[in-house]
């Protein structure tokens, strides 16, 4: 990490908004992986949740939790789209303060 800093440090000193550019670039990408894995994530809980047991459930609430949690520190607020996108059950929202969208 410190080769990093370092290459910050001497960009910085040459054209100090390439080294913000660079910082930005890589905060960006992090949040990208993070989202992403937390998706990635829900999508495997709700195919466990299929087996029907209470850790499958408890798991898949779990894994919507943190994901909706991943999307409001990004800024997204509203999480209708993807309840439906990714088909989310009412059974997994229920304690989550989620309400699954009305239908259009």
């Amino acid at each position: 990490m410190s080769g990093l800093r370092d290459s910050l440090d001497l960009i910085r000193m040459v054209r100090p908004e390439a080294g913000t550019a660079a910082l930005d670039h890589e905060i960006m990408a992090e949040r990208a992986n993070s989202i992403g894995a937390a998706e990635a994530r829900v999508i495997k809980s709700l195919a466990v949740l299929e087996t029907g047991t209470d850790k499958a459930l408890y798991e898949a609430r779990d894994a919507v939790w943190s994901y909706f949690v991943q999307r409001e520190l990004m800024g997204f607020r509203q999480h209708g789209d993807v309840i439906r996108d990714l088909r989310i059950p009412a059974n997994v929202l229920n304690g989550l303060g989620a309400t699954p969208p009305k239908s259009r």
